[in-house]
């Protein structure tokens, strides 16, 4: 079994599937049986130390998927929380080494890689690139699930940042069922044999409305309107209650640079067969774009009504209210979200294997992950507001989710680590076409995305972006490939205007859902 098979799904569960594929080039044959994948959601708490003695309450979320008995490796998120830095935030990939002391204890130490910033610019996080290293002991609780402590270590090698300090964590253990590569299924699907694990996903257009008397950080009146792009992923627990994980960036308005990452809980109420009413409850973090949230804490209140529109799709119409407790800021929100609704085969968390015939009433659907290096070109004098003479070097996380043989639906996430272009963030949606050399292992690949952009001195004025690629890949075997690609990034109320240069390496994985 491939080791990388089970790094790739740490967000597949935010990306799970749009609609069930056709056979592939390159697929493989279902085997008898299929192995699941030992894995854990980690959120952890320290204080940083920042220059002047300052403290930042800096929390972080990791998936952690096992890839051998002592390494675990996923993609992880870290922003501030509480102290005066809200907005700061950074996204990248963890790997872990741990040593079993025992049924109920662990040793564990490890390694983030990451990219971002925010509050304090590139005077803090330098070109936006961040380590963190830990290490620390954690009780294996068998009903509660997993509680950890130790010390940890984070460094901006070319900022501010390089602080000691203890943290806290609490793991949440489960295992997936991932295919590596792409893997055929039944032609005609049997009945259901496999309990299901129900889920939604949704992208989301959302406009902030803020009441006067709102200020901003620096001190004068809040911009009245927000206007924000993004993505939520619900996971039911049972018919009703499900968990909710959310992430939305500026694209509008005055506040470029503004994010935000919430979780969270809700309950849904059907009406009927086809509509429903949901309540979600969330908190996180946000900030940046001059928005005054403090240390960064919010709360997220939000009702909608959803309205199937097939049997997979819906539309959500929703209302909400958001507010900062450090600060004064608060908002209203209207939101209008386009969803999907899907099963995955449920999986105990002591089962190791899959007998496939309890699949045959779900589809195999197909997927890329893809690790990427991009690279901005300075295509006008005056794309950014500070060091507009540097290029800028990102890292992230591109997720394909393939409609057919040729076409694919596509989102990225990725922050800049080089350039002093710290807290620079952009997130992005769109579709793209594939197109397989014959027989051979070349492909050619194109993508046409938007969405939302900020930070870094970038002069995107309001947020709202666009970028294409286009390029050639190899395939190396059945699950990885390498990818070049040449595009343009553009910001069209802006001065923004970059050539995109882009390396990626591609992992190809099946999901199975109905």
């Amino acid at each position: 079994m491939s080791p990388i098979r089970h790094l790739v799904i740490s967000s597949g569960s935010l990306l799970l599937t749009f609609t069930s594929l056709p056979a592939h080039t390159s697929v493989i044959p279902m085997a008898p049986t299929l192995e699941t994948t030992s894995a854990k959601f980690r959120v952890t708490y320290e204080e940083a130390t920042l220059p002047g003695d300052e403290l930042m309450g800096f929390t972080g979320g990791t998936y952690l998927y096992t890839i051998s008995d002592y390494v675990s490796v996923g993609p992880a998120f870290y922003g501030a929380l509480t102290g005066e830095r809200g907005g700061f935030i950074t996204l990248g990939g963890a790997t872990e080494a741990h040593l079993p002391l025992g049924d109920s204890y662990e040793l564990n130490s490890g390694l983030f890689i990451g990219a971002g910033g925010g509050r304090g610019g590139y005077t803090l996080s330098g070109g936006g690139l961040m380590l963190r290293y830990h290490a620390g002991v954690k009780y294996k609780s068998d009903r509660y699930g997993h509680f950890g402590l130790g010390m940890s270590y984070l460094d901006f090698p070319d900022g501010a940042i390089h602080s000691g300090q203890p943290y806290l964590s609490y793991e949440y253990p489960f295992r997936t069922l991932i295919g590596s590569g792409w893997i055929s299924g039944n032609e005609s699907p049997g009945p259901l044999l496999s309990d299901s694990s129900h889920q939604e996903i949704a992208a989301i257009y959302k406009t902030y409305t803020i009441p006067a008397g709102v200020l901003a950080d620096n001190g004068a009146p809040q911009y009245k309107r927000i206007d924000l792009v993004g993505g939520e992923w619900n996971k039911y627990i049972n018919k009703r209650l499900f968990l909710h994980t959310e992430g939305e960036g500026a694209m509008g308005g005055k506040s470029q640079g503004y994010m935000q990452i919430l979780l969270g809980a809700g309950y849904r109420q059907p009406l009927g067969s086809s509509s429903a009413i949901k309540l979600i409850g969330s908190a996180g973090y946000a900030g940046g774009g001059n928005v005054a949230t403090g240390g960064g804490f919010i709360v997220d209140a939000q009702l909608s009504f959803q309205q199937a529109i097939t049997d997979h799709l819906y539309l959500e119409a929703t209302a909400g209210h958001m507010r900062a407790p450090d600060t004064n800021f608060q908002t209203d929100s209207l939101a209008l979200k386009l969803g999907y609704q899907f099963a995955t085969p449920y999986v105990d968390n002591r089962q190791h294997t899959f007998d496939t015939s309890e699949l045959t009433a779900f589809t195999p659907s197909h997927f890329r992950a893809r690790a990427t290096h991009q690279s901005y070109l300075k295509a006008d004098p005056n794309w950014r507001g500070h060091h507009n003479d540097l290029n800028i070097d990102n890292m992230g996380l591109q997720l394909d989710a393939f409609i057919n043989r040729n076409l694919f639906l596509t989102g990225q996430g990725i922050a800049a680590y080089r350039g002093e272009a710290g807290a620079y963030m952009t997130g992005l949606l769109g579709a793209g076409l594939h197109l397989p050399m014959g027989d051979s292992p070349l492909f050619l690949d194109g993508e046409l995305l938007t969405g939302a952009a900020g930070g870094g001195g970038a002069d995107v004025n309001g947020g709202f972006v666009w970028q294409y690629n286009v390029g050639a890949g190899y395939q190396l075997n059945d699950h990885l490939s390498l990818i070049a690609q040449y595009g343009r990034m553009e910001a069209p109320n802006g001065n923004f205007k970059a050539n995109v240069v882009t390396l990626s390496l591609g992992y190809n994985f099946t999901l199975f859902t109905r």
